[in-house]
């Protein structure tokens, strides 16, 4: 059985939109003000998670990532291009853009209540796609790189306030940001 896990960069007041500035907000950019080091490899530990699991993206979000991470080198950029990727999309993708890519077909809840009795699913941004899951009770995970930056205006994760069921697992520091892993409180596991 595997779990829903969700990665985000943030900030200080929960803001989750445009870390790296592509959509030229006026709040965008400030997960790349630390250099490299916060936003480089596997910083969300995730380990044989990624490398066994499948990632979960929205249709935006993987437009973007595949125009970046084919071009990368390295082992982490390896690991990104060879992992399955699933996109969920009601326009379609052209799959051969982004190695070991798919377009969900139908619904993405009913895809992931039944991929996850399989394996991990990573939900890489896709802020909207998060919303979705975390609404319907899919959302076992949270892993966020905080950055010490607050910009009081962009998209927040919990919108409407931290969910109450779950608890930190870690809380580390990460170069000139910190790694929190929230975990849902579960009762019954069998979901």
């Amino acid at each position: 059985m595997g779990d829903v896990i969700v990665i985000q960069f943030c900030t200080l007041d929960g803001v989750v939109s445009d870390p790296d500035g592509r959509w030229g907000t006026g709040h965008g950019g400030w997960a790349f003000r630390y250099g490299p080091g916060p936003v480089s490899d596997d910083k969300f530990r995730l380990g044989a998670r990624m490398e066994q699991g499948v990632q979960l993206y929205g249709r935006r979000t993987w437009e973007h990532f595949a125009r970046l991470w084919p071009g990368r080198d390295g082992d982490f950029a390896r690991l990104m291009n060879a992992v399955p990727k699933r996109v969920a999309t009601r326009t379609g993708i052209d799959a051969t853009a982004w190695p070991n890519s798919a377009a969900i077909d139908g619904d993405p809840l009913a895809w992931v209540k039944d991929e996850r009795t399989r394996r991990d699913i990573v939900v890489i941004g896709s802020l909207s796609l998060v919303h979705t899951l975390a609404a319907a009770d899919l959302v076992d995970e949270y892993r966020l790189i905080t950055f010490p930056t607050v910009v009081g205006d962009g998209d927040r994760l919990f919108a409407t306030g931290a969910p109450a069921d779950f608890r930190f697992t870690v809380v580390e520091a990460l170069d000139a940001a910190a790694l929190t892993v929230l975990h849902r409180n579960r009762e019954d596991e069998s979901r």
